[in-house]
């Protein structure tokens, strides 16, 4: 199975990936969209890079760096976390960082490449997301990829600049029956 196609590659971390991870993982606009509560130190985004060599089994989580195939560029990242091998379940998050790198397919690609991975290879049942209602973008593109509505979480996260709390809606991808 290939994590790639004719413009993208997915790939496992490098070291070399440390610094534009460590200024994805600190650009403080993005903390809501996860969990993220403080700075990342260079040790810490080194240590997980270490970590990213752990099986998916024993780690819960996984990262893929999207690359250019054209230029060897990276521009963003594509996780499986919260990873249920019970269940075979996972969420998924994608980032293309730098703007003039969106909307150009290059999510909607990595989207699709990984849910054939997690189906075919992890042989995963479900993948799911999380999506604030005020993220468009990510809302189409996460139902272009064929992710269903599943409900809307209220008040689930914390709006930004501490404007109260907004809603999330969640969304689910389910294996195709064979």
């Amino acid at each position: 199975m290939l994590l790639q196609d004719d413009r993208i590659r997915l790939r496992a971390l490098e070291p070399e990936d440390a610094e534009v991870m460590y200024r994805w993982e600190n650009d403080t606009t993005l903390w809501r969209l996860g969990d993220t509560t403080r700075p990342f130190s260079r040790a810490a985004i080194r240590e997980f890079i270490a970590d990213a060599s752990l099986d998916l089994y024993a780690a819960r989580q996984m990262r893929l760096m999207i690359d250019l195939r054209a230029t060897g560029e990276t521009i963003g990242c594509a996780d499986l976390f919260d990873f249920d091998p019970l269940h075979r379940r996972a969420g998924i998050g994608m980032l293309i960082y730098e703007r003039k790198m969106r909307r150009q397919g290059f999510a909607t690609a990595a989207l699709q490449l990984l849910a054939e991975y997690a189906f075919g290879h992890l042989e995963m049942r479900q993948l799911w997301a999380d999506i604030p209602l005020s993220n468009e973008a990510s809302l189409r593109l996460f139902a272009r990829a064929g992710f269903e509505d599943s409900g809307v979480k209220r008040a689930w996260i914390r709006a930004a600049e501490g404007t109260g709390y907004e809603d999330v809606r969640f969304v689910q991808l389910l294996r195709p029956e064979r």
